[in-house]
């Protein structure tokens, strides 16, 4: 009776230690299997933000996993309406375990549509595929304007004289260079100079040049300025100025110099002296510098180096008006608003101007002689 109760426990026995050898050579078949093939992609930076009609640059990483070889195409689809997309290059080959970059561009259209996107980058190498999101921000344009402002308002003098005025540029979302013209209004045989023109900064200054024939008057000068803005669009700007000429009395006289030598990135006061040669006072309403020629020396012209007005920049009288001159005497301009002249440090070579001299032009327009 024992004996026949004992054989079936060895039966099952030996039933379950063959299971488990099945189980452990099944767990040992599956954990030698290789890993798939596969890829993986990678973005930088994940999103972008642009102008609607710029584009946008991401750069790809695709990276081998599992052993992949071959050639990786690139694709990028859910783009907004009107933008397209371009890989450069357009696919990449790994080796295994291998990643490779390359650059996507996403073109904006100014068509459009502004807001805030997700799109997916795709590569495909046979059957094996992976992919990534990348966000993309549209904004609409800003819109672009220049205004023109000029002072004085006027200028008294006697014809024959350079009358100066200082030219403001107001820009909103309009780097590009802008250039100044003179739609009318000069007397005969006057000439105007704008400096720089065009300019790419927010100042300027206009000279106006009157022949000593010119007929007394009052003349009304239309300047303007134009320029493109970034979308390639024209755009205007406009002012108007005065310019007196008046003859009377025994024009006063203006002399003097600068207080020291001009060097890249310095500026020197004039010291200047107004004689009155009147019986009575003469309180000056403007006062005036410009530059007339540039002479360069010998070395500097036979090695074509150059030295222009555009090298300099004059910073007009800042003091108080009336400046008055006593009867048959003189008044010099106070130094800490004296007209200055400065050698502006440019990003060119400036040997040209190395011992140029500079010639000044001095005039200015009073009452009361």
């Amino acid at each position: 009776m024992r004996g026949t109760r004992t054989a079936p426990r060895r039966v099952i026995r030996f039933v379950i230690a063959g299971l488990c050898l099945l189980l452990a050579a099944a767990g040992l078949a599956y954990a030698t299997q290789p890993p798939k093939p596969g890829l993986t992609l990678g973005l930088t930076p994940a999103s972008q933000s642009v102008t609607r009609g710029q584009p946008a640059t991401y750069t790809i990483s695709v990276t081998s996993t599992g052993g992949l070889t071959g050639t990786v195409a690139l694709t990028a689809t859910g783009l907004p309406s009107g933008a397209s997309s371009t890989f450069s290059p357009p696919s990449v080959t790994l080796t295994s375990g291998s990643t490779a970059q390359t650059t996507l561009t996403v073109n904006t259209a100014t068509t459009t549509p502004t807001g805030s996107f997700t799109f997916t980058v795709q590569g495909t190498s046979g059957k094996v595929t992976g992919s990534i999101a990348a966000g993309l921000t549209v904004n609409a344009p800003l819109s672009s304007s220049i205004a023109l402002s000029a002072t004085p308002a006027s200028v008294t003098l006697a014809p024959g004289s350079i009358a100066a005025y200082t030219l403001q540029l107001t820009r909103t979302n309009f780097p590009g260079p802008v250039t100044f013209g003179l739609l009318g209004g000069l007397p005969t045989g006057a000439t105007a100079a704008f400096t720089p023109n065009p300019a790419t900064g927010t100042s300027a200054t206009l000279q106006i040049t009157t022949p000593a024939s010119a007929d007394d008057g009052t003349y009304t000068l239309y300047l303007v300025a134009s320029g493109t803005t970034p979308a390639g669009l024209t755009q205007y700007a406009y002012a108007s100025v005065q310019l007196v000429l008046l003859t009377s009395g025994k024009p006063f006289t203006i002399s003097g110099d600068l207080t020291g030598q001009l060097a890249p990135g310095i500026s020197r006061p004039l010291d200047l002296t107004l004689t009155n040669p009147n019986k009575k006072p003469v309180s000056v309403t403007n006062l005036t510098v410009a530059i007339t020629s540039i002479t360069r020396t010998p070395y500097a012209i036979s090695q074509n180096q150059p030295c222009g007005t555009a090298d300099y920049k004059i910073t007009q009288y800042s003091g108080a008006y009336p400046l008055t001159i006593p009867a048959n005497g003189t008044a010099t301009p106070p130094a800490a608003s004296a007209p200055q002249v400065a050698m502006l440090d440019t990003a060119t070579n400036q040997d040209g101007c190395k011992g140029a001299t500079i010639t000044l032009a001095y005039s200015g327009s009073g009452q009361g002689s």
